[in-house]
């Protein structure tokens, strides 16, 4: 037997059982390994059971089938296959915890349940939907370079007063950009009538303050513009991954803190809600006399909330994100939803997958439910 096949397999074997059972971590931390090398396996199972199959292939056809070395090859190519097929079949326990943690928050409700379009399971990488065009690299701050830059996410046909959402990327608070991570999101809202922001924040030489000041000139850059583009100035949503979850959150809680945009002192940087995605929520250093934490920034008329995060994140500990969420439930007047997704890792908002179909299914009935709009094409909700 080649030593590349067993070589191949042995790998197949250890990144499946990393991503059935990872080794948890004792604190959260900005780098995960383990996360790295699993999380693309964890929500494309389907993609990897290809790649399996074509690496198996040419041993398991150039041998002569039914011979002992012909059966083990298979039964050593069925060991890996089986985890991802228990992978795949893991992401349909995603949907039930979302419509539990929705109407938790408030109260039995109808629940969008669409079908992930099958070519979606062939291509995930590609977000592109047809109908929506994406404007690139407005300019929202005085600042060179592309730290201040961002994308806006258009249907050709949308209605008048369209509400907007920002996506934040992760990364740390150090490294990312705005092609990085929540594309799905962004394509299907603004496929259905949703103004969608996707931006960039300084990352190097400047501190936390400074990027929530970004956060905060975004959200005043969308009032000042937002007739240009036939949005809702009044209907703005945060939304974000890892460290944007903490820049979304931290700008909502600090809304009425007009002091880190400088030409933007008037300006109404309030939100109409947020959506947390596997949200770093613990300290970021300092912020003021404060610290750049939410638990430190709580209050009774902060917006909706809906948090979402990984049982299996071995970057962010879900414990980590319960405590935040639990806190910010007791804290505020509004709802807070909060889901723990099972078997999920950090970063799942990356490419389209069964799990964050379940996910963007929730997140627009949250939006209906928080913000009270609907979508704008019923035709295309019903699509996904």
């Amino acid at each position: 037997m080649p030593p590349g096949f067993i070589t191949t397999i042995a790998l197949f074997v250890l990144l499946v059982a990393l991503a059935l059972r990872p080794p948890r971590p004792r604190r959260s931390s900005p780098w995960s390994t383990v996360a790295a090398v699993t999380y693309l396996l964890n929500e494309q199972p389907f993609v990897a059971l290809y790649v399996l199959a074509a690496s198996a292939l040419p041993y398991l056809t150039g041998g002569t089938a039914g011979a002992p070395r012909w059966w083990l090859g298979l039964g050593l190519t069925a060991v890996p296959a089986a985890g991802m097929v228990a992978l795949a079949v893991r992401t349909r326990t995603a949907r039930p915890v979302l419509t539990a943690a929705l109407d938790a928050a408030f109260g039995a409700g109808p629940h969008r349940h669409t079908r992930m379009p099958w070519p979606r399971l062939l291509v995930p990488f590609v977000s592109w939907r047809a109908g929506v065009r994406r404007v690139r690299n407005l300019r929202y701050g005085p600042e060179p370079g592309r730290g201040q830059l961002l994308d806006l996410y258009l249907a050709r046909r949308r209605p008048p007063n369209a509400p907007v959402l920002v996506y934040l990327h992760g990364g740390g608070f150090a490294i990312g950009n705005k092609m990085i991570g929540g594309r799905p999101l962004l394509y299907r809202l603004a496929g259905h009538g949703w103004v969608c922001v996707s931006a960039n924040y300084r990352l190097r030489h400047v501190g936390y303050a400074d990027q929530l000041a970004d956060v905060k000139r975004v959200v005043a850059w969308i009032r000042a513009h937002a007739a240009e583009y036939g949005a809702d100035p009044s209907t703005v949503v945060l939304a974000g991954g890892s460290a944007g979850a903490h820049l979304a959150t931290m700008a909502a809680l600090t809304a009425d803190d007009r002091r880190p945009q400088p030409g933007f002192e008037t300006a109404d940087t309030s939100i109409a809600a947020v959506i947390g995605l596997y949200g770093y929520y613990g300290s970021a250093g300092p912020l003021g006399a404060t610290a750049a934490a939410p638990l430190a920034h709580l209050r009774s008329d902060a917006p909706p909330f809906l948090l979402v995060h990984g049982a299996l994140d071995t970057m962010v500990l879900v414990e980590d994100a319960r405590e935040f969420a639990a806190a910010l439930g007791r804290a505020v007047s509004r709802p807070v939803a909060y889901a723990e997704l099972p078997g999920t890792q950090h970063n799942f908002d990356f490419f389209g997958s069964p799990r964050f179909h379940a996910v963007l299914d929730t997140v627009e009935d949250f939006l209906d439910r928080a913000v009270t709009r609907r979508s704008a094409d019923p035709a295309a909700e019903r699509r996904g």
